[in-house]
C-alpha cells in the first residue's frame, strides 16, 4: 500500500522521535548532574547540621553553668540579707528592752538628799542639770532648798529620776554609730544587687540569639523524592528510546520498499504526537529534582548562616565568662566585707544587751539601796534608843556614886592626910568611864591585888570597934 499524501512523512516522524530522544537524554543527564550535586550537598548539610547542634548544645551547657553561678551568687547574697534581717529583729528587740528599762528608770524618783551636785566620777557619766549648775556654794539650789537633806512631803516635782543619772548622750551616739554601720552594710550589699539580674539578662540574650531549627524536609525524604523522579525519567527515556528504535526500523523498511498500511501510519503518528507529553513529564521531573536540590542548598546556606551566628554567640559567651569572673571576684570581696560588718554589728547587739543589763542592775541596786538605807535607819534608831537608855542608867549611877563618895569622904576623909591621894575627894566624871577600845586619863592610882587583899583582911574584924572609937 502506498503512502497517503496527507500523512506525515516517515522521515519526519523519525526526526521527531530522534529529537525527542536527544532532548530526553539531555534532561536525564541534567537530572543526573543535579542528583549528584544534591548527594554532595546532602552530605554537607548533615555535617553542618551536626556542627550546629554540637555548638548549640555546648553553648546551652555553658549557659546552664552560668545560670547556676548566678543562682549561687543570689543564694549567697540572700543569706547575707537573711542574717541582716535577723540582726534587725534582734536589734529591735534589744533596743525595745533598753527603752523599756530607761522608761522604767524615768518613772522612779530619787530624793534630793540621795545625790551630789557633781557626778563626774559616776559610772554613768556627768549628769549636771540646770539647777545643779546654778547651785550655791552652801549646797542649796535656786529654789533655796537644801539638797543635802532628803525632801519630805508629797511635793516631788523637783526630784530627779533614776534616768537623770543615765548618760543618754553616749547611748544616742552608740545607736547612731549602730545605724551608720547597718547602713554601710546595706550600701555594700547594694553593689552586687543587680548581679543576678545582669547575668540572667546576658544568659537570656545569648539563648535567644541561638539559631532556630529550620523547618525543611529531611535529607532522606529529599533524596527519596529525587530517586523517584529519576526512576520516572529513566522509564520515560526508555520509552523514547524504544519509540526511536521503532521509527528507525520503520524508516529502514520504508527505504527497503515496504509499504505501510493506513493503521500503521496512524499508530506511528499517534505515538509521535505523545512525545511532547513525555518531554513535558521529563521536564517536570527535572524541575522536581531541581526544587529538591534547591531545598538542600537552602538548608546548607541556613546551616552556614547558623555557623556564622554561632561565632558571634561564642564571642558573647566569652564576654559573659569575663563578666562572671569579675563579678565572682567582686562578690567574694563583698562577702568577706559583709561577714566582718555583721560581726561588728553583733558586737553592737552585745553592747545593747550590756547596757540593758547595766541599767537593770542599776535599778535593782537602787531599790536595794532604799531597802539598805531603811535598814540602817532602823539600826540607828535602835542604837540611839540603847544609848539613851544607857545614858539614863549612867546618870543614875553617877548620882548614886556621888552620894557614896560624899558618905566616904564624910566618914573617912577627916582621918586621911590631905596629901595622901588628893583626888579621892573628886566627884564622879566621865573620864573614869572607859569604853571598849578607848583610852582613859588615869585619875585614880592602880592597886595591886595583894595590897587589896591585905586591906580587906585588916578591915574585916576591926570595923565594929573602930566605929565605936570614932563615935567618941
Amino acid at each position: 500500500m502506498s503512502t497517503s499524501p496527507d500523512q506525515p512523512h516517515i522521515v519526519s516522524l523519525v526526526l521527531q522521535s530522534k529529537k525527542a530522544l536527544q532532548h530526553g537524554e539531555s534532561l536525564c543527564s541534567r537530572a543526573s548532574s543535579i542528583s549528584s550535586a544534591s548527594a554532595q550537598c546532602a552530605i554537607d548539610v548533615l555535617a553542618l547540621d551536626a556542627k550546629v547542634k554540637w555548638i548549640s548544645n555546648a553553648v546551652l551547657e555553658q549557659l546552664k553553668l552560668a545560670a547556676s553561678v548566678a543562682k549561687n551568687m543570689e543564694t549567697k547574697r540572700l543569706e547575707i540579707e537573711r542574717q541582716a534581717k535577723q540582726w534587725d529583729s534582734q536589734k529591735s528587740q534589744r533596743a525595745d528592752a533598753l527603752d523599756a528599762i530607761l522608761e522604767s528608770l524615768g518613772g522612779q524618783v530619787v530624793p534630793r538628799g540621795f545625790h551630789e551636785t557633781s557626778s563626774d566620777t559616776s559610772l554613768f557619766g556627768s549628769q549636771h542639770s540646770e539647777d545643779e549648775e546654778h547651785a550655791s556654794p552652801n549646797g542649796t539650789g535656786v529654789d533655796g532648798i537644801d539638797r543635802k537633806k532628803t525632801g519630805s512631803g508629797n511635793d516631788r516635782s523637783g526630784w530627779k529620776s533614776l534616768r537623770d543619772f543615765v548618760d543618754e548622750r553616749a547611748i544616742d551616739e552608740m545607736l547612731e554609730s549602730m545605724e551608720n554601720d547597718r547602713a554601710g552594710l546595706e550600701d555594700v550589699l547594694s553593689t552586687t544587687a543587680d548581679y543576678p539580674t545582669t547575668l540572667s539578662g546576658h544568659i537570656t540574650t545569648i539563648r535567644d540569639s541561638l539559631p532556630k531549627e529550620s523547618h525543611v524536609p529531611t535529607i532522606e525524604s529529599v533524596l527519596l523524592a529525587q530517586d523517584k523522579a529519576s526512576t520516572d525519567m529513566a522509564g520515560h527515556l526508555e520509552s523514547l528510546a524504544a519509540h526511536y528504535e521503532q521509527m528507525a526500523g520503520a524508516l529502514r523498511d520504508h527505504e527497503a520498499g515496504d509499504a505501510f498500511s493506513e493503521d500503521d501510519l496512524q499508530d506511528m503518528n499517534r505515538d509521535t504526537e505523545e512525545l511532547p507529553a513525555i518531554i513535558v513529564e521529563l521536564e517536570e521531573n527535572v524541575s522536581t529534582i531541581g526544587r529538591l536540590h534547591e531545598q538542600l542548598q537552602r538548608a546548607k546556606t541556613a546551616a552556614q548562616e547558623h555557623i556564622s551566628l554561632h561565632r558571634a554567640v561564642l564571642d558573647d559567651l566569652d564576654e559573659l565568662g569575663e563578666i562572671m569572673t569579675d563579678m565572682l571576684q567582686h562578690q567574694e570581696q563583698i562577702q568577706a566585707d559583709c561577714v566582718e560588718r555583721l560581726s561588728h554589728l553583733q558586737a553592737h547587739l552585745m553592747t545593747l544587751e550590756d547596757l540593758r543589763h547595766k541599767y537593770t542592775s542599776y535599778q535593782f541596786s537602787y531599790n536595794k539601796l532604799l531597802i539598805e538605807i531603811a535598814r540602817r535607819r532602823q539600826y540607828c534608831e535602835a542604837a540611839e534608843n540603847i544609848v539613851k537608855g544607857m545614858m539614863a542608867q549612867l546618870e543614875a549611877m553617877t548620882e548614886e556614886e556621888h552620894i557614896v563618895r560624899q558618905e566616904f569622904n564624910a566618914e573617912h576623909g577627916q582621918y586621911l592626910p590631905s596629901d595622901l591621894c588628893p583626888s579621892i575627894e573628886d566627884p564622879p566624871t566621865n573620864w573614869e568611864i572607859v569604853p571598849y577600845g578607848g583610852e582613859r586619863e588615869d585619875v585614880l592610882p592602880d592597886i595591886d591585888n595583894d595590897l587589896l587583899v591585905e586591906a580587906k583582911d585588916r578591915t574585916a574584924g576591926s570595923e565594929a570597934g573602930l566605929g565605936a572609937s570614932q563615935s567618941l
